[in-house]
């Protein structure tokens, strides 16, 4: 079967990644009214295009943090890559080497900081957190990934509590028993939500800037007024997210939510958007309402699923002529 669209590979994801791990991709919280919302919200947009303007040139570089990506789109955190491929996050940090765009590290990796590395020398990495009770082990990751060479860090703020995901309830999800969270496994033992830490606060940012020399971007941001504490305490980018609908469910899609943050920061930090982005003209769409740059989860470990690296490499590459086409139709 050729694969011309994401959607032929989440066919493929779905067809033949086992039951439980599919579920567990999947999965939005309740009744993934905000996981579908983020894919709809877009459908509702519509371009209006201008004619007879000389596109045979298009440059459709850009630079997020000051770093140079091929394209805007970079590949959003989500964990246990294992699960879809068995080379897991090496293979996705090759992959976003590979096509020169920024792969963000999940906290919850099966492969340690180290191989993931390794594995991509030059890459541009960032490193997503997520605070635990075990401050001292927080912080020593964050010590790590800037040891490592990843050049930014990303706090992740929707998350105190695990959203409810039904089927990996239904299902009693857990890791296979040769995988691990391999980050966390030294410091104490993991899968346990209840070791997040519900008491983060904003003043915690002025903790995690005391760690470390590298940007901050918080992840998570829905509202004006959150933008605003953002700017407020010295972040230097906004995610605009929903956790893929896994968190809150019937809060706004997305990219309903990104003009409203895109006004309240005026400029002052980078404003980037993930969640339901499936084709290049989503892309266009979220770049013509503020945003510099998107970030695709899901689609990711569909393209992993399919082919490891070059499957990734595949979906990156198919969003990334898209995005071009869509730029040369819209004018």
């Amino acid at each position: 079967m050729a694969m011309v669209c994401l959607s032929d590979f989440e066919a493929y994801a779905k067809k033949y990644l086992p039951k439980i791990a599919w579920d567990y991709f999947a999965a939005g919280a309740d009744d993934c009214t905000t996981r579908d919302e983020n894919i709809l919200a877009y459908k509702r947009i519509r371009f209006r295009p201008r004619v007879l303007r000389d596109v045979s040139v298009m440059d459709i570089r850009t630079k997020i943090l000051g770093s140079e990506i091929s394209f805007p789109v970079g590949i959003a955190p989500t964990g246990f890559h294992q699960l879809a491929w068995p080379d897991g996050e090496k293979s996705t940090a090759r992959a976003a080497r590979a096509m020169n765009t920024c792969y963000i590290a999940s906290t919850y990796s099966t492969c340690t900081l180290e191989e993931i590395a390794a594995a991509a020398p030059g890459g541009l990495r960032w490193f997503q957190l997520y605070i635990h009770r075990n401050r001292a082990a927080s912080q020593q990751l964050v010590r790590r990934a800037e040891a490592l060479g990843f050049q930014g860090l990303v706090l992740t703020a929707d998350l105190p509590y695990t959203g409810k995901r039904r089927d990996d309830v239904r299902n009693g999800f857990r890791l296979p028993p040769h995988m691990k969270v391999k980050n966390l496994e030294r410091a104490f033992e993991v899968c346990k939500m209840s070791l997040l830490d519900p008491s983060v606060t904003w003043n915690d940012i002025y903790w995690l800037r005391s760690l470390t020399r590298l940007p901050i971007i918080i992840k998570g941001i829905l509202t004006r007024e959150d933008a605003e504490l953002a700017v407020r305490h010295g972040v230097q980018a906004i995610i605009v997210s929903n956790h893929g609908g896994r968190q809150v469910d019937e809060g706004p899609a997305t990219i309903d939510a990104l003009a409203e943050v895109v006004e309240a920061v005026r400029g002052r930090v980078e404003v980037y958007v993930d969640g339901g982005i499936r084709k290049g003209s989503d892309v266009l769409k979220a770049l013509a309402l503020g945003a510099k740059c998107v970030f695709i989860g899901r689609p990711a470990l569909w393209g992993l699923a399919y082919r490891g690296e070059e499957g990734l490499q595949d979906v990156l590459r198919i969003l990334q002529d898209e995005f071009r086409l869509s730029m040369a139709l819209a004018g």
